[in-house]
């Protein structure tokens, strides 16, 4: 697919790299590309991005920017299209992708399987510093021509190969298995090592024969230490036991007279709370004591109904003494004969002075009428007469009807004494129920053993709640005293089996059963003794024993004779295969660097040749053949064939030598990184205007062969480069950041 289908870098989609984050940039055209972007827009970063993604990201060593953003890893991926593609068709898509290096380069790897990451470093990824000296010029230039060779790698591949594999041969170094020397060097250890094998054949044979003698007397001192052993264990384990039972049997006393402490107290303290509430309501039961509070219930509803029989009483006695004593004091006699008699006045004057001035006004007017004749005067004195009458009539009777005002009050002061009478009776009759009924509350309570409440019914309730916490008190005062008792009885009995089990553990010992610890400490330290002694001779015995062996085991491994036999002759056949291969890889390096110097002779000069037309195109014509010393260092004819070496050239004009190389070199070696980008960064900016034209013009002619993307910040950099391209009739596409 490499071979029938070119493609080129359309997109890069950076997920997260340096600031950049899910960040398109796109689309590029298949030849010339321009990004242009302001300082710090992120062209740079743009260019580490795809040769991270193609040959991995940036390891962080020293204050080198490796765009790593922070608590994230880089990742992000190039798509690539088909170079040619049929009109209309949809062009093919292919993507390089990467994560994490370790997880390797992602998608269809075939796009970078012609170019190595230091030939894309060198050659494809260019800034102002790279311009400035081609490093390694022979072995690139070298590698660049015998790229496209037609066999499987390349010859200089291959002869760095072979120049790997000679080093090899000829290495000193320990590791180096096919050294020639080492291998000689190990054969002669061999043939000595196989010599004092032979030697050391009769002092094994003497070591072999003392190891059989001594097995028998190992066998029997082992047993005697194991017998010693089997005692001292039976010893100690009599001592630890009596230990522990001693320790237990004297926890045990120390218990039993505690629990018998506790006991006592728990007794004193029952008794106390029986004191304090008497024996009949320490006593009680559940049920007594819900029956006796059911009656305390019912002397206190009788009570609490004749409480309020009693407040009724005293608040209808004090109403109605309240009416009479206000009817007492409205009461005044004397008031009331003196209104009496103005009443009467008043009325004797309606009666006798009104009717007798109208009588008197009435008879002259009729008489003086008449004497005139006037009937108005007759008829007015003849009404004032009449009304006269009429008035003094109803003012007698006015005079001597009864007053019913007085019989009224007399009446309601009746009354409210009769009912003031009657409240005070009911009082006195509530207040001796009232007493009745105190004395037979005090004569239950005091039948109930509840005295001491004093006749009340609340006292009462308060005393039997006292009374059911000390008997609550007093149930884990004899739960305590149970369980103090039955602890001291399992105490008690824990003794008698430790005794018991004292005796046995001294007897499986073979002491006395009344022996104490003292006496299990003087036979095993006597035993330990004796033990030690067997041991330090058993230990003697194995160290010879094991030295023995240890001789004769080395001797079976490391001293075989026919071993080392096996190991000379392998060695000596490996020695002979060595040379073999040393002589055809020295054969195969002179064909291979007659085979380079062929492809060079051929094609190095047509490198040479672009580079010295491509400079004199930069340089205006200043600058016009590059070519190679005998020694392989680059030199430059001027237009009076006057030479000069690299070093004393000017920066500009050497950017420009260098840049001239590498295009000639990347338009003679067309097979190497077909599908890969040339990625230059700002580097035309070192150049006057006339020779920035030139280079712009040198750019357009390398993007006729590939794929070529320049990053600038300065406008006068992308007008000179767009207008080249207009001359050239090559389209160039413009990315602005």
């Amino acid at each position: 697919m490499s071979e029938q289908t070119p493609a080129y870098l359309r997109t890069l989609h950076m997920e997260r790299f340096g600031r950049f984050h899910d960040t398109v940039v796109g689309p590029f055209g298949p030849a010339l590309n321009i990004v242009f972007g302001p300082n710090e827009a992120g062209k740079t970063t743009i260019a580490s991005f795809v040769g991270g993604v193609l040959f991995g990201w940036e390891e962080a060593r020293g204050n080198r920017n490796t765009y790593k953003p922070e608590g994230a890893e880089r990742a992000g991926s190039l798509l690539f299209g088909a170079a040619q593609a049929t009109a209309g068709a949809v062009p093919e898509i292919y993507t390089l992708a990467r994560q994490r290096n370790v997880d390797g380069l992602q998608g269809d790897e075939w796009l970078v399987e012609d170019i190595d990451k230091d030939t894309y470093r060198t050659m494809f990824s260019l800034n102002s510093d790279e311009l400035r000296s081609l490093r390694n010029t022979t072995d690139t230039t070298a590698k660049l021509l015998t790229a496209g060779s037609g066999t499987g790698s390349s010859p200089a591949h291959a002869l760095a190969h072979v120049n790997e594999r000679l080093a090899a041969f000829t290495s000193r170094a320990a590791s180096a298995e096919q050294s020639i020397p080492q291998l000689l060097a190990r054969r002669n250890e061999l043939r000595a090592e196989q010599q004092a094998a032979s030697d050391a054949a009769d002092v094994l044979r003497a070591q072999d024969r003392e190891l059989h003698e001594l097995e028998p007397e190992r066998a029997a001192m082992a047993e005697r230490v194991a017998e010693a052993n089997r005692v001292i264990e039976a010893l100690t384990t009599a001592k630890s036991a009596v230990e522990s039972l001693d320790v237990e049997r004297d926890k045990l006393a120390v218990d039993i007279e505690r629990l018998h402490v506790a006991a006592d107290e728990a007794a004193e303290e029952l008794r106390t709370h029986e004191r304090a509430v008497g024996r009949r309501l320490s006593r009680l039961t559940v049920s007594d004591e819900r029956a006796l509070r059911d009656r305390l219930e019912t002397l206190a509803a009788r009570q609490s109904r004749q409480a309020h029989a009693m407040e009724t009483a005293r608040a209808n006695y004090t109403s109605s003494a309240a009416v009479y004593e206000a009817l007492q004091e409205t009461a005044d006699e004397a008031a009331d004969r003196r209104r009496e008699h103005s009443k009467r006045r008043i009325q004797v004057a309606f009666c006798v002075v009104i009717p007798a001035v109208l009588f008197l006004l009435g008879v002259p007017l009729f008489i003086e009428g008449r004497d005139r004749g006037s009937l108005s005067y007759m008829a007015i004195g003849l009404l004032l007469s009449v009304f006269a009458a009429l008035m003094a009539v109803g003012g007698f009777a006015l005079l001597f009807r009864p007053d019913k005002e007085e019989g009224a009050r007399k009446a309601r002061f009746d009354d409210a004494h009769w009912v003031m009478v009657q409240d005070k009776k009911k009082l006195e009759a509530c207040e001796a129920e009232e007493n009745q009924l105190s004395a037979r509350v005090a004569q239950a309570l005091e039948e109930e053993g509840l005295a001491e409440a004093q006749g009340s019914v609340r006292q009462a309730r308060a005393i039997l709640d006292e009374a059911r916490e000390v008997r609550q008190a007093m149930a884990l005062c004899r739960q305590r005293q149970q369980a103090a008792a039955s602890r001291c009885a399992e105490a008690e009995r824990r003794l008698e089996e430790i005794a018991a089990a004292r005796a046995s553990a001294l007897e499986r010992a073979g002491l006395s059963a009344e022996g104490d610890v003292s006496l299990v400490e003087e036979e095993l330290d006597r035993r330990c003794r004796q033990r030690t002694g067997l041991i330090e001779a058993l230990e003697t015995m194995n160290q010879r024993a094991g030295e023995l062996a240890a001789l004769l085991a080395q001797a079976e491994t490391e001293g075989d004779f026919d071993r080392l036999k096996i190991e000379v002759q392998e060695v000596t056949t490996r020695l002979e295969e060595a040379r073999a291969d040393f002589a055809r890889l020295l054969l195969a390096k002179r064909m291979l660097e007659a085979a380079i110097a062929t492809w060079e002779s051929k094609r190095q000069p047509e490198v040479y040749a672009r580079a010295s037309r491509l400079l004199s195109l930069m340089t205006d014509g200043h600058w016009t053949e590059v070519t190679l010393t005998r020694e392989g260092a680059l030199q430059v004819a001027d237009a009076h064939g006057r030479t000069r070496q690299t070093v004393h050239l000017s920066l500009g004009t050497c950017q420009q030598l260098y840049l001239a190389l590498r295009i000639a070199l990347l338009e003679c070696a067309d097979n190497v990184g077909r599908s890969i980008p040339i990625l230059a960064d700002d580097i035309l900016v070192n150049f006057d205007e006339h020779r920035r034209l030139g280079a712009a013009r040198a750019l357009v002619e390398l993007a006729e062969h590939r794929q070529v993307i320049l990053f600038t910040c300065h406008e006068e950099v992308a007008r000179t480069l767009k207008k080249a391209a207009k001359q050239a009739a090559l389209p160039a596409t413009v990315i602005n950041l």
